[in-house]
């Protein structure tokens, strides 16, 4: 029962994140200061501060992911590669990379299979890959067809939202129709709007089985110990 998860539970589910354009390397080694006292899964910070966030947490005990394509998801398929190459080079365990959404939009399905299996070929497992889909901007069967090609193209996780598109983040509607599609084959990341305890507990009962968020010291405080 989620109702039941304690605070360290869910922070062992959480990629608490800082992917704002202005972060600085003193806000990234905060972050990953706050990740170690609150215990979650991993960080997730902007490409060019991999770096700094793998120095600090050094070791596998908490991850550190990076993104590529981010956010807007409009760039080559051959740049996204490179940069989850070279995010994993400088110490990225994982990398949540935003796929096309005009070639998802335009029902080009190969074409956003082609580019995520091009990321894939640049972070061979065990470098987690997540990708992003964007659910607020998609029709069901657009999320259903986007999961179905992340999988068939390599992918370890889909991922709701970057957090930035003006369409919305989350919602425990498209959560549970990505986790039906992947069943238990692949992880499904929520990210975008999980502002509360309920908004995350709401998106691990729904079928989370990872969670982005930015309020992380926030929402824990809300659980018990």
């Amino acid at each position: 029962m989620t109702e039941s998860l304690t605070r360290r539970q869910l922070a062992e589910m959480i990629d608490h994140t800082l992917l704002a354009p202005e972060a600085t390397e003193k806000d990234i080694t905060a972050l990953c200061a706050e990740a170690r006292q609150l215990g979650v899964y991993a960080v997730c910070v902007s490409p060019t501060l991999t770096s700094i966030a793998a120095r600090d947490l050094p070791g596998q005990e908490i991850k550190v992911a990076a993104v590529a394509g981010f956010p807007s998801g409009a760039h080559s398929a051959g740049l996204k590669a490179q940069e989850a190459s070279i995010a994993a080079a400088t110490g990225a365990h994982e990398v949540d990379m935003v796929i096309n959404l005009g070639l998802a939009k335009a029902g080009r399905w190969k074409d956003v299979e082609q580019e995520i299996a091009a990321v894939r070929g640049e972070i061979p497992s065990p470098t987690v890959l997540k990708v992003i889909i964007e659910s607020a901007v998609l029709g069901d069967e657009e999320i259903v067809n986007a999961c179905q090609t992340a999988e068939s193209a390599g992918a370890d996780f889909v991922k709701t939202s970057t957090g930035f598109h003006p369409a919305g983040g989350a919602t425990t509607a498209a959560v549970e129709l990505m986790a039906k599609t992947v069943g238990p084959r692949l992880g499904v990341k929520a990210s975008g709007g999980i502002r509360t305890a309920a908004d995350a507990l709401a998106m691990v009962g729904a079928g989370a089985t990872r969670l982005g968020m930015s309020r992380t010291a926030a929402i824990l405080a809300e659980l018990p110990n």
